[in-house]
């Protein structure tokens, strides 16, 4: 049985205290970037605005298996994706003041264009908090178990996760162009082991073990086969988004998206350790 009631002023404060404090350290390398402050100024309009319009409905999903508190109603995660959007804004407009990174002189676009870049990685953290905000607490045996849809889903979010943070770097587009077509293709088969390794053989929290009666070829098939070709489509958009891809031609970017989604697997490879 469901039990609801009304947080107390305490649990409030400290709920949404939490928020921001996951905000912050989730979004801090993307805070300390100087690639990402540029971003907020040259980043396409649009390209930032679908970016956060993607951003939104991944937030109300992921509040079903984790978020502030753990919540039943379709409005309920909804108005969590948006406390957990604000809050990442929040939080990134006070640390860009703080360090003279946002000042009241700049043009409105570019503040507002720093800051949204912020959002993503913040919002996530502030999902990922764990806080008790809102009316709804719920045992933590209510949170639904993923099936394999879901935990394709939370792959995808353990992805993005680590590659937000990377994606506005130069160090991306330079390792790609250092690297050997072999050493790409010796990068994939090391981080297809790493994801079946950290899922089902290193015994982590949160993780499981095989389904019974599936084969080792079933399972690297429909996990860390298919979870890493999610990873390298999300990586594909961020670079997309970033700008990363522009002017570059089919080699550069197929080799940009591998060196990406090392990180990336490895986010989605532990999402469950982090929800």
């Amino acid at each position: 049985m469901i039990v609801r009631r009304v947080p107390t002023p305490r649990e409030f404060w400290i709920g949404l205290g939490r928020a921001f404090a996951g905000a912050l350290i989730f979004a801090v390398p993307v805070l300390m970037t100087m690639e990402a402050w540029a971003l907020g100024f040259h980043l396409h309009p649009l390209r930032l605005a679908l970016f956060l319009a993607v951003t939104l409905p991944m937030l109300v999903l992921l509040h079903k298996y984790g978020g502030f508190r753990q919540t039943v109603a379709l409005r309920d995660r909804i108005a969590d994706a948006f406390v957990a959007i604000l809050v990442a804004a929040v939080a990134a407009a006070a640390v860009f003041f703080i360090f003279g990174i946002v000042t009241v002189e700049m043009p409105l676009r570019e503040v507002i264009g720093k800051i949204a870049v912020q959002v993503v990685p913040g919002s996530l953290g502030a999902s990922l908090a764990r806080a008790q905000l809102g009316p709804s607490l719920l045992e933590e045996e209510d949170i639904p178990e993923p099936g394999y849809t879901g935990e394709l889903f939370l792959m995808v979010v353990g992805a993005l996760f680590l590659s937000v943070n990377i994606a506005p770097t130069e160090e991306v587009v330079l390792i790609a162009y250092k690297m050997h077509p072999w050493q790409e293709i010796a990068l994939v088969v090391v981080t297809l082991a790493l994801m079946h390794a950290f899922v089902y053989e290193f015994e982590f929290r949160g993780s499981h073990g095989p389904e019974p009666g599936a084969g080792f070829v079933s399972i690297f098939f429909r996990y860390a086969i298919v979870g890493y070709v999610l990873v390298m489509l999300v990586n594909l958009y961020i670079l997309w988004t970033f700008g990363r891809t522009d002017g570059a031609g089919f080699s550069e970017t197929l080799s940009a998206v591998v060196v990406l989604s090392f990180p990336g697997a490895l986010g989605a490879a532990v999402a469950r350790l982090i929800l």
